[in-house]
């Protein structure tokens, strides 16, 4: 299996997977497949946007039916797809019942009979907030059955997934994403997630995935396994997953429940259909109510979220949209603001510059990787002339000053030499009007930081008086000017 990186916008990409013959482009969703109980018939997929599906191997292996076709004509002639198809092992089933009927072994052998594009070892989805010796030792079994599905997969043409593990320790999930990578596999795997999506614990969600991410190359595939909401995918790919799994769009449509990118709604509760969709355009709300169409919406809004996702990664917008959705829950806004506070690795993988520009969209704007290195470079600024002089940024200063002057532009919350008017995020960036006391913080801390590291090279430090009480009460602070 191939990855390479098409396009990409800090660590969310666009990508395309070259497998068995077939194309897959990245990020998207796999949807799931139940065999037994088919509520979209899988041929139909591809006219939703899937390129890739996922089953259980185990629920075909355990189906004598199913078990026999499947081995007779294959796996993608039992489900009727033409593209690639991943299986899972039956990990799933092992955390609910406690037990299943094979071992690693003959699951992984029984894949590799039925034709299946992507194999997973069996893994043991250790769930959020056990106690620490539960979770390493059901990771020593999941890196031991890893280091046994390398030796068994050999020159198979399949591709293997490597599961990462390690509940909601950090460290554990580092550590397992490292030593999957040294057994390299071609696809990695997050997991044991489905609890944090069911219960919306987007922060622990948030950090399984940095910590996972921080143990792997920049360059690896990474799926998410089990969280196929539409409302986490522009923070999950901003933060590096390129593949998803969805059942949700069936097993929501059982219990009435309507997608969105903002969440979930009980359409026995609803009078308009929002979404523009072919089902939602040519029906009434009661029309779904307890039907498959339901379903069928809720597919057409998953795949439609990631076009949107993948659009904001062509334009550079995708932090932009990530902080957008997060507005739509509390939760998830929290979660938005720890993985932009207390990842630097984000802020190595967002470039310096950009064609779009920087949207000041709210408090979590603040935790910006532009912003943190904005405040950094402050070190490194080359200011020169006998007075240093703080004024607002949409100053008119054309032929106002003379050379002797080195003009600090103050935008909230960036503060830099005019001379980088022009460039991203400083010029280069639209905030509101109107300045909260976040942005207005920020700025005055970094004039304070100016002043500091630079004042001493000038013979007068000056505030424009069109700036307000705040900053020129600033220390350091010679004069007022005009």
């Amino acid at each position: 299996m191939d990855f390479e990186i098409k396009r990409k916008d800090g660590a969310g990409r666009i990508g395309r997977i070259e497998l068995n013959g077939y194309r897959v482009e990245t990020p998207t969703i796999m949807p799931v497949i139940n065999p037994g109980i088919l509520t979209i018939p899988p041929e139909e997929m591809e006219d939703f946007g899937a390129e890739i599906l996922i089953t259980n191997s185990y629920i075909i292996y355990r189906n004598k039916q199913l078990h026999k076709k499947a081995v007779e004509e294959g796996l993608h002639s039992l489900l009727e797809f033409k593209g690639p198809i991943m299986t899972d092992s039956g990990a799933y089933q092992l955390s609910v019942y406690g037990d299943i009927e094979v071992s690693s072994r003959e699951i992984l052998d029984f894949q590799e009979k039925i034709g299946s594009d992507i194999h997973v070892p069996i893994d043991l989805p250790t769930p959020p907030e056990v106690d620490r010796d539960r979770a390493e030792d059901e990771l020593e079994i999941t890196l031991q059955r890893a280091g046994e599905a390398v030796e068994i997969a050999g020159d198979r043409q399949s591709a293997l997934a490597g599961p990462i593990q390690g509940s909601t320790y950090l460290d554990l999930r580092r550590r397992s994403a490292k030593e999957m990578s040294n057994l390299g596999f071609d696809l990695y795997c997050i997991g044991g997630v489905v609890p944090m999506m069911e219960s919306y614990d987007f922060e622990n969600l948030v950090k399984a995935i940095v910590a996972s991410k921080s143990g792997l190359p920049y360059d690896a595939p990474v799926h998410l396994f089990g969280a196929g909401h539409p409302m986490v995918f522009a923070l999950s790919v901003a933060l590096g997953c390129d593949l998803f799994d969805s059942a949700a769009y069936a097993l929501f449509a059982k219990r009435n429940r309507y997608l969105t990118n903002r969440g979930t709604w009980n359409v026995k509760e609803m009078e308009y259909l929002p979404c523009s969709c072919p089902i939602c355009h040519q029906n009434e709300v009661e029309d779904l109510v307890d039907s498959e169409l339901l379903a069928r919406h809720n597919l057409h809004a998953t795949f439609r979220e990631l076009r949107v996702v993948k659009e904001a990664i062509r334009r550079g917008e995708l932090m932009e949209l990530a902080g957008e959705r997060a507005r739509s829950h509390p939760r998830l806004l929290s979660a938005f603001k720890w993985a932009l506070d207390k990842s630097d690795w984000i802020e190595d993988v967002t470039p310096i510059s950009k064609k779009s520009a920087f949207f000041f969209t709210g408090e979590e704007s603040l935790y910006r990787p532009e912003v943190k290195r904005a405040y950094k470079a402050i070190e490194d600024y080359k200011l020169e002339g006998d007075i240093l002089f703080f004024i607002p940024h949409d100053r008119d200063i054309e032929d106002e000053f003379s050379v002797e002057v080195q003009l600090m532009e103050v935008k909230p919350p960036f503060v830099y030499p005019t001379e980088l008017g022009r460039t991203y995020p400083y010029g280069q960036s639209l905030v509101p009007k109107q300045v909260d006391s976040g942005r207005h913080e920020v700025a005055i801390e970094t004039i304070e930081r100016i002043i500091d590291l630079h004042g001493d090279k000038f013979r007068e430090i000056c505030m424009s008086r069109e700036l307000d009480g705040d900053y020129l009460k600033i220390d350091g602070i010679d004069k007022t000017m005009d």
